[in-house]
Parts: C-alpha cells; structure tokens; sequence
C-alpha cells in the first residue's frame, strides 16, 4: 500500500517513514528537501498519485501567530485538493493533547483550526492528538531561559518518546479511518518545572529552575488541565506524590536493561490501549466523548531518560538496547485496540 508522510523529514515523520516501510509499505516521505512543499502546493499531485493514505506531521517553520495560522490553512487547502484528486481514503493528522484548552496560544489556535478544517472535509479522517515529546525537553528549557535562571510553572506533562509516537500512527494509518480524535500520553504524570529541573541535572547544565506559576509555556499561562488528558490527570490524582507514575490501563509495566551512549540506566516498557472513559478497562468510550489512549514507555533516545522518573525499575542494569518480544505482543495488541476502535458504534 502507498502511504504518504506529510514533514516525512522530520522527527516523527522520518521514524513513521522507517516504520511503515519495515511493514513492507511503499512510503512517500513527503517534506520541500524531497521538492514536495504543501504550502505553495508544488508536488504534492506527482507524491500522492497511487496513494490510498496520507498521514500530516508536518509543523510551521514559524511560531509568529499569523504565520502558523497561515501555514496550517494554506497547506490543508493544497493537501486537501491533491487528495481528493488522487483518490485518498485515509487521511491522519498530529495534532496537541489541550491545544483547544490554550486559546491564548497562536500556534494551539493554529492547531484547532487545522482540525476544524480536517472535520468539515468529506475525507475519511483520525485526528491523533499527543502530549509533549521527551526529546523536546531542552527546547521547553531555552525558551524559559532568561540568564541562568529557567523559569517555569509546575503544571502538570506527561511526556512521551517519539519512537513511540511514531509506532501508533503507523498502527493509526494501516487502520481503518475513525472520523474522529485520539489522543495519547505518556506514561506518568510530572510536573513541568521537576521534569526540565531532572533534565538540567542529568546533563550536568548549570541553570536553576525557578517555579513561577504564571512563567509562560511558549507565550501562555497552564495548570494542570492544559496538556494533560482528563484519565492522566485522574490517574495523576490517584498518584502518591509528584511524579508518581501512572498506571497502564492494562497490564502493569515491566523492567529491561538498556545501555545507551556508554551509559547504563533502567527503563520501564508498556503500551497504550484505548480506554472507556470513566470505565477504567479498555473498550468503546461513552456516547459523545473522545477516546484516549492509555499509556507507553520506551526508552528515550540520547544521554537523558525518562526511565528514572516515577517508579523504580527493577532489575540487573546492563546489556544493549535490543527490542523485546514483549514488544512485539503489545504492537499486535495496539492494532487489534484500534481496530476495534474502527468498528461501527465506537465514536459517540
């Protein structure tokens, strides 16, 4: 099947590329270094001929409010030509867990009028909304940075590894469209002055982090309710103590040995499901109401980890990162989760 990734250079879209081409897809990776540009509209009718699905990753090479807004309009408006013309039947985009909890934001405002356009169009849709990836951590610190001093607020995150963003869109786009949103989190609640003060120590920065709960994250005000979904906030909640880890909505997570860049440390390994609502098993979610995919931990790429966070892993530390079998049971897992999610009545 030909697939097309829209920003298929990028973070996530070059993992989602190398994903769906171990599934032996053919994969179009679709960014203005391959001479594909959405926002002038130039080849994208030669890259979507043949293809059946089309997964947007891409994000504005601008944060000014207006640009961005620009961005995301213009280029759905060629994207959205170039698939109907092609006979696309699947399109899947990335979006923010809370984007519409931030008004104050240009670029969350951005983000929910792309939306708003990918649900008024009369092609098959999944809108896959995610919280804060762990290799932005750094970003989140430069741009609180004045002096030596970070300041940020204590809102709550819940962070996720890009590898494992980049899984479930693959498993989302080899799906049957949902005409609908999910959304997905990381594994344990933290708040987000601890979570950049770790960061910050780990690679041995000098800068202090100050809490400040009206410091602004990139241009607005959030507390605990903006870039959390609602069952990781419970989950939080339930938690004994900051950065108390959540719990899987199925299965308990469970221990490897990973060595990266000469470094030895622990992780934690689970995965995501979809979950009713307010039900606390996994299943269809109540009438009306947006599905919300539970919660994964791999470790992350490069000298920092989340693995410490929360929890404790157990076991001997050691060995080289190899991919478990426990893996591949939960992907398969994950894929039979979505297409029941797929099936007639699972969106209110």
């Amino acid at each position: 099947m030909k697939i097309v990734v829209i920003g298929g250079s990028g973070l996530i879209g070059s993992k989602l590329v190398n994903n769906l081409r171990r599934r032996g897809h053919e994969v179009v990776a679709a960014s203005p270094s391959s001479g594909v540009n959405v926002l002038i509209g130039e080849g994208l009718a030669e890259s979507l001929t043949g293809a059946r699905v089309v997964v947007d990753v891409a994000s504005s090479p601008s944060f000014d409010d207006k640009a961005v807004l620009e961005f995301f309009e213009t280029s759905w408006r060629n994207l959205l030509a170039a698939q109907a013309a092609a006979g696309v039947g699947h399109h899947g985009a990335l979006s923010v867990v809370g984007a519409d909890r931030l008004p104050a934001s240009g670029y969350m405002r951005a983000k929910v009028a792309r939306e708003t356009l990918i649900k008024a169009n009369t092609i098959p849709y999944t809108i896959v909304r995610a919280t804060q990836f762990f290799e932005f951590v750094g970003g989140i610190a430069r741009s609180a940075t004045e002096g030596q001093a970070v300041r940020l607020p204590s809102a709550l995150m819940q962070p996720f590894v890009s590898d494992d963003v980049a899984a479930i869109l693959a498993d989302v786009a080899l799906g049957e469209p949902l005409n609908g949103m999910v959304e997905m989190a990381g594994p344990e609640p933290i708040r987000m002055d601890d979570l950049v003060r770790r960061y910050l120590s780990a690679n041995r920065d000098a800068r202090t982090v100050t809490t400040d709960a009206h410091a602004r994250y990139f241009g607005t005000e959030v507390n605990d309710r903006s870039l959390t979904p609602a069952r990781a906030r419970a989950s939080a909640r339930r938690a004994s103590g900051t950065g108390s880890a959540a719990r899987c909505h199925r299965g308990k997570s469970r221990a490897r040995s990973v060595q990266e860049g000469g470094r030895q440390g622990k992780a934690r390994n689970a995965h995501c499901f979809p979950a009713a609502l307010g039900s606390g098993r996994p299943g269809r979610p109540r009438a009306g109401r947006r599905k919300v995919l539970g919660h994964v931990e791999l470790p992350a790429q490069g000298p920092w980890r989340p693995g410490g966070l929360g929890r404790r892993a157990s076991g001997a530390v050691g060995g080289p990162r190899t991919v478990p079998r426990q893996r591949l049971r939960v992907v398969r897992r994950i894929a039979v989760a979505v297409r029941r999610l797929a099936s007639p009545g699972a969106i209110g």
